[in-house]
């Protein structure tokens, strides 16, 4: 591979930094709080299952007492 001085590189950098679509304040908000809302279901998603998890292998550890 051909290897490019320094400010050669920098100017293609630059070209591409500014095809970049960033996104608005309000898409990175609504973005956010997405993601917040999310974890938190997942979180009492998998809270849910560990605990019926729990409670089926105490049922069943039980049993032989």
């Amino acid at each position: 591979m051909a290897r490019t001085n320094p400010f050669v590189f920098l100017q293609q950098v630059r070209t591409e930094v500014s095809k970049v679509t960033w996104p608005t304040r309000k898409e990175t908000v609504i973005t956010t709080i997405m993601v917040i809302i999310l974890s938190i279901a997942a979180a009492l998603f998998f809270l849910g299952v560990d605990w019926v998890l729990r409670t089926l292998v105490q049922f069943i550890l039980g049993m032989g007492r």
